[in-house]
């Protein structure tokens, strides 16, 4: 009976490190769908602890998995029908969805949608702003920002590095003023 609810613990313990993992980048993407932008920053502060959310994911996964696998015998050598959390089946699918969670960084891009927005503005009105940006952590913290400040009227190009850890902004200083992108990208989170 402990055996079972070991392993229960484990795929639970295993499922939710591998989700607070990347909750940083997964929360803008969940609030870029829902339209709430500005919440996505209350998951920021767990960054830090995702190398730690990762291999506590991975070792409580890994002891499910050889639960699953060690021996079954009962006392009386009578066979019982698992529960459902104790298939393989379901294994699996916890297995795939925390390693997902924890991939979602890399693969985030693809829920930013690249809009091409075509206008003609002056050169000579274009202004090119290079801004500090603390907290960035992957992929998807840049393709968040970038969809931030290209939905803004006057932005005409933008590029944000998380390994840099700044934003590049071309922009119509007619249209749009530093402190209107530094207000949209401090929304981002």
């Amino acid at each position: 009976m402990k055996k079972n609810k070991d392993t229960k613990i484990a795929i639970f313990s295993g499922l939710v490190a591998g989700i607070a993992a990347s909750s940083c980048c997964i929360a803008p993407a969940i609030a870029l769908i829902a339209g709430i932008g500005g919440t996505a920053s209350a998951f920021s502060w767990i960054e830090p602890l995702r190398p730690y959310l990762i291999g506590f994911s991975i070792v409580a996964i890994g002891y499910a998995w050889y639960n699953h696998f060690k021996i079954k015998k009962d006392a009386c050598g009578c066979s019982t029908k698992p529960k459902w959390y104790q298939t393989k089946t379901f294994l699996i699918v916890i297995t795939i969805f925390a390693t997902l969670s924890i991939t979602f960084p890399y693969y985030s891009k693809i829920f930013y949608p690249h809009q091409k927005q075509t206008t003609t503005i002056d050169k000579q009105q274009i202004a090119t702003i290079e801004l500090q940006i603390q907290g960035m952590t992957c992929t998807g913290c840049e393709e968040h920002i970038e969809y931030a400040l290209k939905e803004l009227d006057g932005v005409v190009e933008a590029k944000a590095s998380y390994e840099k850890g700044k934003a590049i902004v071309k922009f119509a200083k007619k249209k749009i003023s530093v402190n209107k992108i530094t207000t949209q990208i401090d929304s981002t989170g």
